[in-house]
């Protein structure tokens, strides 16, 4: 059973490891978070542009359906037949005017209504059906309430939530604004399952000390270096995360020295088909990358002109699966639409540089499990009060943010905490 003693430092500096592999942990992280007080990325509503389109995907543990109704108004719900608790729809996404159960074919509307009952009062002159009083109107899908923020759809169960602007804090409003200031078309998805505990991915968005020390790509074709113009913001609450950079705005002989001095090896290799590197700046503010994590479960990317959300889906202590939804632009011309695409090869499963985050966290995984007494140092950028803004790019104070939000809807913040 966690309780507060469970840390050795007041600031989150030192992960304990059994975190990461406790049973017990992780099905009162499925209450107190996934069905806790936040709110969780849903999808985007360029998935569901039309009225009677639907997406299914997963809050945690918890199956859920979301869709647009006749109207055009988005509606989210527990993916579970009322009857004996079925999957109502299977199916990732398609077109509909109702959702039947393929089980017993109870039959529910696009706002999760029960409509429909096949038997309800029997067989005429064989009797059978529901009890006189059962009434449908009283049935429905368990509804989830969902807000929109520039066409990302967010919900939440609990009953009592702060409104989601004030959620998110101004800096992440910015970015996420920033991110959709356009009408989003989808370009695709990609998904795996990596074999390790959903929060050491949490971990590895927000850390940006990783970045161009694991990811040999980043840091030979420029895309993220330590030398660059960067840093981190988080919201007031510590709880989200925009690691961010400029491409290009150091020097060569800056590079060299500083990743020399490090002793961080610079492989002399390169591609043969060069296509993937080239690149369109496409935002004013000259930020080349933007990691955004949004707790518990998202993380918005741009790397050049790679845009996704990647959502986070628990598959248990050991499991996760990671869900990317790519997407551009509406108005984005021919040749942009090509540097999209071309770039998709840097994440994902296969991706040039996404692939090692999975394999990282699958090892840390493994090498962790055996002494869930020992702890996890995180203290690149210094430990203490967590600051709002860091202005390099070695740095853990993200990751510690993370920690102090997750140990508040734990209740286990040790006595004194430093946030």
């Amino acid at each position: 059973m966690l309780t507060k003693d469970i840390w050795t430092t007041k600031d989150y500096s030192r992960v304990p490891f059994a975190l990461y592999h406790d049973q017990d942990v992780y099905t009162q992280e499925q209450e107190r978070i996934f069905r806790g007080p936040v709110w969780l990325y849903v999808g985007l509503e360029a998935e569901i542009p039309k009225p009677g389109d639907f997406r299914t995907t997963w809050l945690g543990d918890t199956p859920v359906l979301f869709n647009r109704d006749m109207q055009g108004k988005v509606h989210a719900f527990v993916n579970r037949c009322v009857h004996r608790g079925a999957n109502v729809r299977r199916e990732s996404h398609g077109n509909a005017t109702d959702h039947t159960c393929f089980y017993h074919r109870w039959c529910y509307d696009l706002e999760g209504k029960l409509i429909g009952v096949p038997f309800q009062r029997g067989v005429p002159g064989k009797g059978g059906g529901m009890s006189p009083d059962f009434k449908t109107k009283d049935h429905a899908l368990r509804k989830i309430r969902v807000e929109m923020l520039n066409g990302i759809i967010f919900g939440t169960f609990a009953e009592e939530v702060e409104p989601l602007r004030d959620y998110l804090g101004a800096t992440m409003l910015w970015h996420l604004e920033r991110l959709t200031a356009k009408p989003i078309r989808i370009m695709g998805y990609q998904r795996q399952r990596i074999h390790g505990n959903w929060k050491l991915y949490a971990e590895n968005v927000r850390d940006q000390y990783h970045g161009s020390l694991l990811h040999q790509f980043h840091r030979k074709f420029g895309i993220s270096r330590v030398t660059h113009t960067g840093g981190a913001s988080l919201d007031p609450r510590h709880r989200h995360n925009i690691s961010w950079g400029k491409e290009g705005s150091d020097s060569t002989e800056q590079f060299s020295a500083t990743y020399q001095q490090g002793k961080v090896e610079v492989k002399d290799f390169g591609l043969s088909d060069g296509q993937v590197l080239e690149y369109l700046p496409e935002f004013e503010d000259g930020i080349s990358l933007a990691i955004c994590s949004v707790f518990p479960n998202v993380t918005f990317q741009q790397i050049r002109n790679s845009l996704a959300a990647r959502q986070i889906r628990t598959r248990g202590i050991n499991d996760f699966e990671l869900h990317w939804t790519l997407f551009g632009y509406d108005d984005d011309t021919a040749e942009m639409q090509n540097f999209r695409e071309l770039q998709t090869n840097m994440v994902g499963p296969g991706g040039f540089i996404s692939m090692e985050d999975g394999e990282a966290v699958e090892v840390a995984h493994r090498a962790t499990r055996p002494d869930a007494d020992c702890s996890a140092i995180v203290e690149m950028g210094g430990g203490g009060a967590i600051p709002e803004e860091v202005e390099h790019k070695i740095s853990d104070i993200p990751v510690r943010g993370f920690w102090s939000y997750y140990a508040e809807l734990m209740d286990i913040e040790p006595e004194g905490a430093i946030r």
